[in-house]
């Protein structure tokens, strides 16, 4: 079976070179390109790639918008974020926008290849870098056991830390959807 894999790039060259790799490759087969984010939406719902390496900083419309809207109703398809910087806003934002996987655009021939295969079986991928990162902060987190309520809050009834959490939780979230967002130092 052929994997069918949409390139959305921004620069042609980039484009150009990743289509080489693939195409050496038996079982991948490019359908189509696209140079921007909205390009890259109308291809993908007209195509219907299995894959979709995707760019995150582009013009008109950026990789993770594009993917959030070309997921929203497009079965079958998933996207592998790639980009030239390891900043974790931007994996925390593809991967919350639905993509299965984040590589830099710097990964060995092999390796975007093997990740390709792997986000079409189902399997989530990130790039080295950022998976150690995440291992890191996951081990600085004292285990759930080891976590103590500080003084201030032990004294707190079980509906006052609920009511607590339930604020948390609005608070999280009025940050996520741009509600609100964090004033700068004074």
């Amino acid at each position: 079976m052929s994997l069918d894999v949409l390139i959305v790039d921004d620069q042609a060259l980039v484009r150009a070179g990743f289509r080489m790799i693939l195409e050496a490759e038996a079982g991948l087969r490019v359908v189509g390109e696209a140079a921007d984010g909205r390009m890259a939406v109308e291809q993908a719902r007209r195509l219907r790639p299995d894959i979709v390496l995707m760019d995150v900083r582009m013009p008109e419309m950026d990789g993770i918008e594009a993917t959030r809207r070309l997921l929203d109703g497009l079965t079958g398809t998933k996207v592998v974020m790639l980009t030239t910087f390891d900043m974790d806003e931007y994996v925390y934002e593809a991967l919350h926008a639905g993509a299965s996987g984040f590589l830099l655009k710097d990964v060995p021939p092999e390796q975007l290849v093997t990740g390709i295969r792997a986000v079409a079986s189902g399997d989530a991928l990130l790039a080295p870098s950022v998976t150690r990162r995440m291992i890191e902060e996951f081990v600085r987190r004292p285990p759930p056991a080891a976590r103590h309520l500080p003084p201030m809050l032990a004294g707190l009834t079980a509906r006052e830390r609920e009511v607590l959490q339930d604020r948390v939780q609005a608070v999280v979230f009025a940050y996520e959807s741009g509600l609100v967002t964090p004033a700068g130092p004074p």
